[in-house]
């Protein structure tokens, strides 16, 4: 099944490039493309891709904003979004996971980390450039001792317990049903509970969760 694509970036050369190289990888295609946030907006939404892959820095309307209207918390039938950045500044990775992008990358992150993400996001997983997770996970642990998020009022099973952290380590469902000797529909049985019981819009915000409440070494 292909995965149908929009691409958002206010530079030309950039967004021309980014959808040579995403409509050269088999089983992704480019179906849009938008040179501001504001236009990404209206064309995800006529559109309905798969994935969009926005830039942050964009006129109009940011690529913040842009995820947080097409992936936020109030949106009834939230996209699946990949942020994708020149600058590696913290505000920015917040800001594009708090919105409820389900990955982040830079740039500079190679064909094929673009292509894993693309994909990642299409099936529901995540992917974060390396580059930023160690800072990630050293101020996820700093937040956790600031302020420890409440426990679901719902209790985790012991299997979504095991669910929750092959997830919060980068496994990927296929991966997580391997380890745990469960169906790939089981796997995502679980993600949806977890999801359900943790009030996260999606399996990011499983994942920070996890870091959160110490369940997670960092």
């Amino acid at each position: 099944m292909t995965i149908r694509v929009l691409v958002a970036d206010d530079q030309d050369i950039v967004r021309a490039g980014l959808c040579m190289i995403l409509d050269a990888q088999p089983g992704i295609a480019v179906v849009g493309e938008a040179a501001d946030g504001r236009q990404a907006i209206a064309l995800a939404r006529s559109l309905r891709p798969d994935v969009c892959l926005l830039d942050i820095r964009m006129p109009e309307v940011d690529g913040i904003e842009a995820t947080r209207q097409l992936a936020g918390a109030d949106v009834a039938d939230p996209l699946a979004v990949v942020v994708i950045t020149t600058f590696d500044l913290d505000d920015h990775v917040y800001g594009a996971l708090e919105a409820g992008a389900r990955g982040f990358l830079l740039k500079d992150a190679g064909t094929e980390m673009l292509t894993q993400a693309v994909h990642a996001a299409a099936r529901g997983d995540a992917l974060i450039a390396p580059s930023v997770t160690a800072r990630l996970l050293s101020s996820f642990a700093d937040r956790r001792a600031r302020s420890r998020p409440p426990e679901p009022v719902e209790a985790l099973t012991a299997r979504e317990e095991q669910v929750l952290l092959a997830a919060a380590r980068g496994r990927t469902n296929g991966e997580i049903g391997d380890e745990l000797s469960i169906s790939l529909s089981t796997v995502k049985t679980h993600i949806a509970a977890l999801m359900r019981k943790l009030g996260a819009r999606n399996r990011v915000e499983i994942v920070m969760w996890a870091y959160e409440t110490g369940r997670v070494d960092t």
